[in-house]
């Protein structure tokens, strides 16, 4: 019976003995070994080998958690993201160098010994003795990279870390026994080459790989021997010897293993010395980790490739399944991103809006046919600071945008007319479009509950010398608010709706479209991406496909790739073909002759529709051509910025509308984007003009000389001119549909233009 201390415990000498007899026991168990001396060290030997069976026997060696790197379409890098910085590479691209460093001063006997060193642990045991405490430890490199594996799977959660590391016997012996699985399993070359991609090497650094590019700026194959003593020599206290932050004590823990890989026969001590003497050569690189490190102005759209992989479910049936498969990393995320219309995005954004402008812009382009987002941005850049955002305004709140999504105004327009057309109404439906009028009342809705306008709700034009009647056409180049209203009355609220639905048209907090009349001036908020989406069904000959930005995954697991199923679009129609081409027409003299004059393309034929809301708050273009569909929007996030008297991008506006603002922005980022592609054209359809000897032409107005193509009015809101207007009120609650107007149908979306 081993003598105890008077205290009535065993003495740090006898309880370093006991455990290096589990150890040896441990191991002679797992060798087949009989050990008859074993009783000698004290141990109850059947309740210590009836424990060490009891831990499973397979250790099931963890995804090693890595960089992701997020590519463009091109195969361009746009950003890698990360929870640990870490890049995986086999043992023939570690320097030679390295892998002596790191065995001379963790593990000298390693290729000498089994999963346990016995004569290295003799060797701490005295040493500790004659300290009175721990002052060396005996863990191999294998024991070590055991330990690792079990930091590794424990993650972020702190308390799985600290039972990874709590100094117990129970540890250890769990320790013990898989280091001899893996001895019997990988073999030396394979153990070192994991232990190197395993490590923490400080400043955020796991591996070696990642440690050579962040001290040294250079491949883990090309450092030489004192790069590779600096590193092996960091291991020990990742923070203690920490180069940045010390150099001295970084430096003589250099030269320690630099003497020791000479004590052992690496390098010969005439090298050792020579090194020594050389000072740390550092050079170093800050970590890039993040969307917010993004090039190309992409930091938004890499959030939201990152928003779609933690929601979809083709990345995992839960979201903690999914958040897994992220934080492990290792992904090569090809996305649908074209860096030329990306440049010709951020070029056209930079061009027409300033970041420390008190409004910001938005700008998404999507590839009709296909649901690719090919480029996004916005003049607020990523970030925390002051003009910046984390916010991206042009997607849904789900996804990283605002709460609810921007009024749109008369960019909704063409959903209505859309709807009427399926409903079987001709393209040269005429209604009276007086200057002013009651909501009409009562209207139809999907449940058959009528809308009915209890509060007297009014609707004007933007001129009282604006009064129909007018057709389809030069309504909406005109952007005639009567006129739309009184078709949505005439159809009803329940085909409007269910033309949305179709064409993936919601709120940006995610909610539907409601069935209140004033949807058809815009008064809801929507995203920049749902409205390019869905005018890209037009371009499309009538066939709706949902956005996508990832094209293909590959992820590294081990030294192999595996490809990840991904996010598909799904095309569906959401209306004729004959309604798509009768819209293209229509919208097509909208740039042509009416309030979006000044956004039309010149190069090739375009469509599109302008925008703006109550106290022009916001200001939207929206168009495309046969190959793109763009959204623009400019406004303020927090809906507190009246863009009357103001400065963007160096301009001065009396009052912006969306052709003079958001438009520009369109034509050069779709100038940009279409360069060098072939020219494609709409098939347009012949649209009589069934008003005859009328003042002007069907549409001719123009933006000078305080033409009728100027901003038409609807609650202070204007678009396409520069003629001063008048403006009215409405009931409380009836702006931008909050309240009463969006329960009621009273809400003005700021509906000229």
């Amino acid at each position: 019976m081993p003598k105890k201390r008077s205290g009535g415990g065993l003495s740090p000498l006898q309880q370093a003995t006991k455990f290096l007899g589990v150890s040896v026991l441990a191991g002679a168990v797992m060798a087949g070994i009989a050990l008859p001396a074993a009783g000698a060290l004290g141990l109850a030997a059947k309740g210590s080998v009836q424990g060490f069976d009891d831990i499973p026997d397979n250790l099931k060696s963890p995804q090693l958690s890595q960089r992701t790197t997020i590519l463009d379409s091109k195969g361009n890098q746009l950003a890698s993201v990360y929870s640990r910085d870490r890049t995986v590479v086999e043992l023939k691209d570690i320097s030679p160098y390295m892998q002596k460093a790191i065995v001379a001063i963790e593990d000298s006997r390693f290729y000498q010994h089994g999963a346990i060193d016995l004569k290295g642990v003799l060797r701490a045991l005295n040493k500790n003795a004659q300290s009175g405490g721990v002052s060396q430890g005996a863990s191999t490199l294998t024991q070590q990279l055991v330990k690792n594996y079990f930091i590794e799977e424990a993650g972020d959660d702190p308390t799985k870390v600290a039972q990874a590391t709590q100094q117990t016997l129970g540890r250890k012996v769990r320790e013990l026994k898989y280091a001899i699985q893996i001895e019997e399993k990988l073999g030396k070359k394979k153990i070192l080459e994991n232990y190197l991609n395993i490590t923490f090497f400080g400043e955020q650094a796991y591996g070696v790989e990642a440690a050579s590019e962040r001290y040294f700026s250079k491949h883990a194959k090309d450092l030489n021997l004192q790069q590779s003593a600096l590193l092996a020599g960091i291991v020990q206290s990742p923070t203690r010897y920490d180069p940045i932050n010390d150099e001295a004590e970084a430096k003589k823990r250099r030269n320690t293993v630099l003497a020791r890989m000479a004590e052992v026969g690496d390098i010969s001590r005439a090298e050792a010395l020579a090194a020594e003497k050389s000072d740390l050569g550092l050079k170093v690189s800050q970590p890039k980790n993040g969307c917010i490190t993004a090039v190309k102005g992409a930091s938004f759209f890499c959030k939201y490739v990152e928003k779609v992989f933690l929601s979809d479910p083709v990345f995992g049936k839960t979201k903690e399944a999914r958040a897994k498969i992220w934080n492990q990393g290792g992904l090569t995320i090809r996305t649908t991103l074209d860096p030329q219309a990306q440049a010709s995005v951020q070029s056209s954004l930079k061009d027409h809006i300033y970041k420390s402008d008190k409004v910001a812009a938005a700008a998404t382009l999507v590839e009709p046919g296909t649901g690719k987002i090919l480029g996004m941005g916005q003049s607020k850049p990523y970030g925390y600071g002051k003009n910046e955002t984390e916010y991206n305004y042009s997607v849904n709140a789900d996804m990283g945008g605002s709460n609810f999504g921007f009024p749109t105004g008369s960019t909704f327009k063409p959903f209505v007319a859309a709807a009427a057309l399926e409903q079987g109404l001709p393209a040269t439906q005429q209604y009276p479009a007086p200057y002013s009028m009651d909501y009409p009342s009562p209207v139809s809705t999907c449940s058959g509950k009528n809308w009915v306008n209890t509060d007297g709700a009014t609707v004007e034009n933007e001129s009282e010398s604006e009064k129909g009647p007018y057709a389809l056409k030069e309504a909406m180049a005109k952007s005639v608010n009567t006129y739309f209203v009184q078709m949505i009355s005439d159809i009803g609220l329940c085909p409007v709706v269910s033309m949305t639905n179709k064409l993936g048209v919601v709120q940006g907090n995610g909610d539907k479209i409601p069935e209140v009349p004033a949807i058809a001036l815009g008064s809801k908020g929507l995203s920049p991406l749902t409205m390019a989406s869905a005018y890209a069904a037009f371009a499309n000959e009538g066939t709706y496909c949902t956005p996508i930005a990832i094209e293909s995954i590959t992820q590294r697991v081990g030294n192999e790739q595996k490809s990840l199923a991904v996010p598909k679009s799904t095309c569906s129609r959401a209306m004729s073909k004959k309604t798509a081409d009768t819209v293209n027409t229509v919208l097509r003299g909208v740039v042509d002759s009416g309030t979006g004059q000044e956004a039309g393309l010149t190069d090739r034929q375009s469509a599109g529709k302008t925008g703006t809301t109550d106290s022009r708050k916001n200001a939207w273009f929206v168009g495309y051509t046969p190959q793109l569909a763009g959204a623009v929007w400019v406004g303020s996030a927090k809906q507190n910025i009246e863009m009357t008297n103001i400065r963007i991008g160096g301009v001065w506006h009396d009052q912006v509308y969306g052709a003079d603002t958001p438009g520009p922005i369109w034509k050069d980022a779709m100038t940009g984007a279409l360069e060098g592609k072939q020219v494609e054209n709409f098939q347009l359809v012949n649209i009589p003009d069934p008003v005859k000897d009328k003042g002007n032409n069907d549409g001719k107005n123009n933006d000078n000389g305080g033409n009728n193509n100027g901003g038409n009015n609807n609650g202070g809101t204007t678009d396409g001119g520069t003629t001063p207007t008048p403006t009215f009120s409405f009931p409380d609650g009836f702006i931008q549909g909050t309240t009463n107007g969006g329960n009621n149908g009273n809400g003005n979306g700021g509906n000229r233009g």
